[in-house]
């Protein structure tokens, strides 16, 4: 079975002929995300669109789902956000098609990492009068 690197295979087997399945999530999503991390990482009011598709015989079943609510019941707070901000991040970057910003960003992120220990010394060297 030849598959494209775009598309997941599913443990779902086609309704119609019993062919392998490939499942793509979207929209706004790289090709390769899995369901379980769409849906993890989506926002409340968020819509995600799920293809099934069998390669086969041609059998596709789309469907549409809507985060209606989140709640977190567990997890360190600080390591949620930073996950965020880390995704935001690399869509941010994956969106940039101008090979100069992108070697600017990586200078600025490697200037901004050298100077981060200096000011973490410097804030331990400080005494409270």
């Amino acid at each position: 079975m030849l598959m494209t690197a775009v598309r997941i295979l599913s443990d779902m087997d086609c309704p119609a002929c019993g062919g392998p399945v490939t499942l793509e999530v979207g929209p706004d999503r790289p090709s390769s995300t899995s369901l379980s991390d769409a849906v993890l990482d989506a926002a409340e009011d968020e819509r995600l669109d799920v293809v099934r598709t069998c390669w086969d015989c041609g059998w596709q079943e789309e469907r549409r789902l809507r985060v209606e609510a989140i709640e977190t019941t567990a997890g360190d707070a600080d390591a949620i956000e930073r996950a965020r901000l880390l995704e935001e991040i690399t869509d941010e970057l994956e969106a940039i098609e101008a090979l100069g910003t992108l070697e600017d960003t990586l200078a600025e992120i490697r200037r901004q990492r050298r100077l981060e220990p200096a000011a973490e010394d410097t804030n331990e060297d400080v005494t409270e009068e």
